[in-house]
């Protein structure tokens, strides 16, 4: 790294980057803990494995690559994981992790990450994704019951923010939530202490339902839903870094981190684009500052993980509820578009939505499985007796 690329745009877009990914979602990253069972200080632990991997990655990437390479945790793999992992142990829950890390690093280093993406329609991986956020888009509306004021703020904030300044829309609706929140006396104080976060281990053991459940559907929400759209965004902001070490990269540090909490380090999209424009700097060549300072803010943001916990847990349940809801609304919408586009397609993409959804589980095993089984039914039985007319 060169002084003479340092810049203050830069340094910036990372500062951002990290902010709206933390600000976003990591509701849905502290659900998915509590759904596992973890304690507070296992919570903590997950977000100081998370930021270490992706400071780790984001660092050593883009200066190696000299191109802003930001990864993140896999948003829509949290949400899978708040709804799958109930009934699972968080020894069971590490499992999970590393089995999906690894079959990670061997789809990185193989180079089988375009045909594995190939295999499965993306209208069927879109509506089992779709499927998945469903519940935490209605988990809004149903918040509305009980805290009518906050939640009416919070959506209208959303609403607003979309049409004034669309990308920094969740910021404003976690201000306008914290606001909301101080006014009305409903945040307790006393449960916010300001400290570092000390790792907690967690001795895995493996479940073969749990890997089938909720291990490969995992695998493939991330490399669908984050590698994919993480390498397009690489890629039209004019950098041809190869994908492969990338895949294997961040996988891999999801391996070794997993046993402290990180369930998936991947490729950013949304944050990625704030990195990799002219906003970040008019030299491409000089983006890769933002990367590094990415790294940056993720490891401090990490450390002080135990604090953003506290903080999550002292506000009202309503808010993180409607706060993840409508973190999630632009992909609930843009995966059910994706999914009822083709014709072809359609019929098993709505089976696979429906099946998910419903959150049914036979011999163990998570709906999101079955959704994909289902729908992979369908499409082999429809499309195949149409066509043999």
């Amino acid at each position: 790294m060169s002084v003479k690329d340092l810049s203050l745009s830069a340094i910036v877009a990372g500062f951002v980057a990290v902010l709206v990914g933390f600000a976003s979602s990591v509701a849905i990253v502290l659900q998915a803990a509590a759904a596992a069972g973890a304690t507070q200080d296992m919570m903590a632990s997950w977000l100081l494995a998370l930021g270490i991997g992706m400071a780790v990655t984001c660092i050593g990437l883009s200066w190696y690559y000299k191109a802003p390479i930001i990864t993140a945790w896999s948003t829509p793999g949290a949400a899978l994981l708040a709804t799958s992992l109930q009934g699972l142990t968080i020894n069971e829950a590490v499992g999970v992790f590393i089995f999906t890390a690894a079959l990670g690093v061997i789809i990185g280093i193989s180079g089988w990450f375009d045909k594995l993406t190939r295999l499965i329609p993306l209208p069927l991986a879109s509506a089992m994704l779709a499927g998945i956020l469903l519940q935490f888009g209605l988990s809004i509306f149903t918040s509305l019951q009980s805290q009518l004021l906050l939640v009416g703020i919070m959506c209208i904030s959303y609403l607003l923010a979309k049409r004034l300044m669309p990308r920094y829309a969740i910021l404003w609706v976690l201000l306008s939530g914290l606001i909301s929140v101080l006014l009305q006396g409903q945040f307790d104080y006393s449960a916010v202490t300001l400290s570092f976060t000390t790792p907690v281990w967690v001795t895995p053991h493996w479940s073969v339902s749990a890997l089938l459940g909720v291990g490969l559907p995992l695998l493939l929400v991330t490399m669908a839903s984050q590698n994919i759209p993480g390498v397009a965004v690489i890629r039209t902001s004019g950098y041809q870094t190869p994908v492969s070490p990338l895949i294997s990269s961040t996988a891999l540090s999801t391996l070794l981190l997993a046993p402290w909490g990180a369930f998936s380090i991947n490729l950013a999209a949304i944050t990625a684009a704030i990195c990799t424009g002219p906003e970040a700097h008019p030299d491409k060549d000089k983006r890769y500052i933002a990367g590094i300072a990415a790294g940056l803010f993720y490891l401090l943001a990490g450390l002080a993980g135990a604090s953003v916990v506290a903080l999550f847990a002292a506000l009202p349940k309503e808010m993180i509820a409607t706060l993840a809801g409508l973190a999630l609304l632009g992909t609930i919408g843009a995966n059910l578009a994706v999914a009822t586009n083709e014709g072809e397609h359609r019929e098993a993409a709505v089976v696979t939505l429906l099946v998910t959804a419903s959150g049914v589980s036979f011999f163990g095993i998570a709906a999101a499985f079955w959704g994909i089984i289902a729908g992979g039914l369908t499409l082999l039985l429809v499309n195949g007796l149409r066509r043999s007319r």
